[in-house]
């Protein structure tokens, strides 16, 4: 059986059993919003910890984190050690559990009703919902681009078709199936990650001769810059690129609706430790790309260097199962995305802010045809997208969390915080890092850092100056006992 044989006939069997996954999770789920955004807080800790690691991990670290890892060195391996100590086990530890009972206690469902529940405010609700909506549909383009390279990379499909078959299957189970469908996928498709990274990490070792042949042959090219920390890339860079991949999570509603959606606060335990061991898998993309570094030293593309990787150092069943994991990330950080923007559109501001009157089955149908809206737009701005994947990335995930990290993480703790005080955070923070990003990122400083500096200030400082909330809204968030 030829290459191209053998990826088609792995890729036509993992689409058919994410469709099938939709037909299933359409049939289970309750025609609510509730039941459309949520799955009815029903999700168990093996569930919700390896759909969080899919959507985190998306091919924007697969492919992206490949692409830094070979444009800046072994050096990057940190991105990736930080991803999994603050992205994911200090975000379980300290967000994890508040969330779940906090969103519980309001009745929120997405991240701008929180906000809007917690202060209330509905002012927090449209800005969050406009920044949310804007900038994730910018994210969800790194997401495309991702994998339309590994389909063109690695079975000579055009990167449009890439892109289209990726993202119309991504739009179909989504809204079939809704949240149910997202993290059902997410828990497969996280599985698929894992496997296909550490056989690419394996076999990819071997090629290059082991750890001491990769090591000293890396260490010759451009007087070992790409060996040691922080490399060519520097501190600022490095640093910043850390933190707005990893604490940034901290304000990312795709991924801090998990802690929304699991069935107790109970099982979060269980739910810490399996993100946390799984998503060690975030270190091997960089890892790979340098790697990269040592067996295609000329790529003009840096962002095909894991699809180049693959396709030298893999045998062809190899490589169909990496492409799955690629596809896997892909679409299930994708799928993850859009169900946060289409709630954002059709709950936070058609139904909640704009006062549209639709029933709880009409909100689904909406919600289904904004699937299908958004899905579009995200696939035409992709067709030519604007800078590398995580660039891109880094843009948007800076002005959502410099948005929304503050009054999400203290609004879980802090009793003191005002609705004043959050309004002038969300726009002081995320006008701080765009107007920074609009200047280059002067001193190599990402806008992610001046941005949640300000959003922090200004958060505490309003807070402190204005009116406390009265015990009504106080009570409503942390209950008569509090935590």
């Amino acid at each position: 059986m030829s290459s191209i044989a053998i990826h088609s006939l792995v890729l036509v069997l993992y689409l058919l059993v994410l469709f099938v996954i939709g037909i299933v999770t359409s049939a289970r789920m309750k025609s609510s919003a509730e039941g459309f955004y949520l799955g009815s807080r029903s999700i168990g800790p093996w569930v919700t910890a390896f759909s969080f690691i899919s959507a985190y991990f998306s091919s924007v670290v697969i492919i992206g984190g490949g692409g830094f890892g070979y444009k800046y060195g072994m050096a990057t391996l940190w991105i990736g050690a930080t991803n999994v100590v603050v992205g994911i086990l200090l975000a379980w530890i300290i967000l994890g559990r508040r969330t779940r009972k906090m969103t519980g206690r309001l009745g929120s469902i997405t991240m701008p009703e929180f906000f809007a529940r917690r202060y209330r405010s509905s002012g927090a609700r449209v800005i969050s919902a406009l920044v949310i909506t804007i900038f994730l549909v910018l994210y969800s383009v790194s997401i495309l681009k991702g994998m339309g390279h590994v389909f063109e990379v690695l079975i000579g499909i055009p990167y449009l078709y890439g892109i289209l078959l990726s993202g119309v299957m991504i739009v179909l189970y989504v809204a079939l199936g809704g949240y149910l469908a997202v993290v059902w996928t997410g828990f497969f498709q996280g599985w698929i990650m894992l496997f296909g990274l550490v056989l690419l990490t394996i076999l990819a070792l071997g090629k290059v001769g082991g750890l001491e042949q990769l090591f000293s042959r890396l260490g010759e090219i451009n007087s070992g810059k790409y060996l040691y920390t922080p490399g060519i890339w520097g501190w600022a860079g490095l640093i910043s690129y850390s933190m707005i991949v990893s604490f940034g999570v901290w304000g990312m509603p795709q991924l801090i609706t998990r802690f929304y959606s699991i069935k107790s606060a109970k099982v979060l335990k269980l739910g810490t430790i399996l993100a946390t061991i799984g998503g060690s898998m975030a270190l091997l993309p960089y890892f790979c790309g340098a790697l990269t570094r040592v067996l295609h030293p000329t790529l003009a593309n840096a962002d095909k260097a894991i699809p180049t990787l693959v396709k030298g150092a893999l045998p062809a069943w190899a490589s169909a199962v990496f492409l799955a994991a690629v596809i896997a990330a892909g679409m299930s950080s994708f799928a993850a995305v859009l169900i946060v923007v289409v709630s954002s559109i059709v709950k936070d501001l058609y139904r909640d802010t704009f006062r549209g009157r639709a029933n709880p089955r009409q909100q689904v149908l909406v919600s289904r045809l904004a699937s299908v809206a958004v899905g579009i737009i995200a696939l035409v701005v992709a067709l030519k997208p604007p800078a590398m994947i995580l660039v891109i990335t880094g843009f948007a995930w800076a002005a959502i969390a410099s948005t929304t990290l503050w009054p999400y993480v203290l609004g879980l703790y802090w009793r003191r915080a005002t609705r004043v005080g959050t309004l002038t955070s969300m726009t002081s923070g995320c006008l701080t890092s765009l107007a920074w990003m609009a200047l280059g990122n002067p001193f190599g400083l990402h806008g992610f850092i001046p941005g949640i500096v300000i959003s922090l200030i200004v958060y505490l400082v309003v807070s402190l100056l204005t009116p406390a909330p009265g015990p009504r809204t106080i009570q409503a968030a942390f209950g008569e006992k509090g935590f």
